[in-house]
């Protein structure tokens, strides 16, 4: 059975790979991820999983396609993906002291069966000086990451404690779920890779 990563991050592929997973296809599809009117984190977590797996499904007959989306808030609000140093200070600062929610929703996808799950993990950063504000700004990590940062990097040293699900959830593919979503459709890891 072939599978197909709707996704080019390179996080999303290692956490595959240590799994036991290696994608045979990786198509990333460009959508648009703006929030709907009232949208709930949760509902645009998975919604834009779906949509990410769906638009490459018909892009690739007969294969099982996983699409994956995270979705960071702080106090009930969404916090954006950072592509500007804007966005990364508006995150950095929203960030810093306080608890933060984070959700992926993971979607499989073959012919017409579709199955889904998403994921919860409560993160809490410690207060930050505007010097490691300013040195986080200055590293760049936090470029194309939602909510700017990335638990595999610098900004792990920031988080005092966690709850909730792993930390595979917040770099990006929750591997429990994803594990239970592949193995439902018959695709099971190869631990000798």
């Amino acid at each position: 059975m072939t599978l197909v990563l709707a996704s080019s991050s390179p996080f999303r592929i290692a956490l595959l790979k240590q799994m036991g997973y290696i994608p045979d296809i990786i198509d990333s599809p460009d959508i648009d991820e703006t929030r709907l009117k009232r949208e709930s984190p949760i509902k645009l977590a998975t919604r834009l999983a779906q949509q990410k797996a769906l638009i490459v499904s018909k892009r690739h007959d007969n294969c099982i396609v996983l699409g994956s989306d995270t979705v960071t808030t702080v106090g009930g609000r969404i916090l954006p993906k950072a592509l500007t140093e804007e966005d990364a200070i508006l995150c950095i600062d929203a960030l810093s002291g306080r608890r933060a929610k984070i959700y992926t929703g993971v979607c499989c996808i073959k012919d017409s069966i579709k199955r889904e799950k998403i994921s919860c993990t409560t993160l809490k950063f410690k207060p930050l000086s505007q010097r490691e504000k300013d040195a986080y700004l200055s590293s760049r990590e936090w470029y194309g990451k939602a909510g700017g940062y990335g638990i595999q990097g610098i900004a792990a040293s920031f988080i005092s404690w966690s709850s909730g699900s792993t930390y595979t959830n917040v770099a990006g593919l929750p591997l429990y779920e994803t594990y239970c979503l592949l193995s439902s459709f018959g695709i099971f890891p190869n631990y000798n890779i």
